[in-house]
């Protein structure tokens, strides 16, 4: 009798799924991973209390239509008023075990106020920034470089990366 736990693999590696899907469409070689070996982790340079934080999401915006927005390259939108939602249906996150009804569980600009009104963080960025999925080494940088642009605006000190 075989052993019911041994009939799935426990995790699924996300590395050799991307490699199997390259070979499978019929790229010449597998993805390349994307290497910033001399980007520096910094400890800040201010205590957190002291700190203006920003949010990056790769969810998108919604038109006054009521249409997705879909971005093709990054945006900054107004944190105030908070959107009453954004488009995350065409986004990777598993459809069957969760819902993004929450806007908080994937923008959490109002859990970042209430830090900010009992000082742990000094303030909440007047923008909030996106990025779109669909992503190649070359348009990351370009992307990377406008949103380090709008944070040094901002005078954003620290962001939280909130990917679905």
């Amino acid at each position: 009798m075989s052993n019911p736990q041994n009939a799935h693999p426990r995790h699924v590696s996300y590395i050799d799924k991307s490699r199997n899907y390259y070979a499978a469409v019929g790229y010449d070689q597998p993805y390349l991973w994307a290497a910033n070996d001399d980007a520096p982790f910094t400890p800040l340079a201010k205590p957190l209390s002291d700190c203006r934080v920003g949010i990056v999401t790769t969810s998108a915006p919604f038109g006054d239509d009521g249409e997705p927005v879909l971005p093709k390259r990054s945006f900054a939108m107004d944190t105030s008023p908070l959107p009453d939602g954004m488009f995350t249906d065409d986004l990777s996150w598993d459809h069957d075990a969760t819902h993004t009804d929450d806007l908080g569980s994937y923008l959490p600009i109002v859990a970042l106020e209430a830090l900010a009104d009992a000082g742990r963080i000094d303030s909440v960025s007047p923008r909030f920034y996106g990025l779109p999925t669909a992503y190649s080494q070359r348009k990351t940088q370009k992307d990377a470089e406008r949103m380090l642009g709008w944070c040094r605006e901002d005078d954003v000190d620290v962001v939280v990366l909130v990917p679905l």
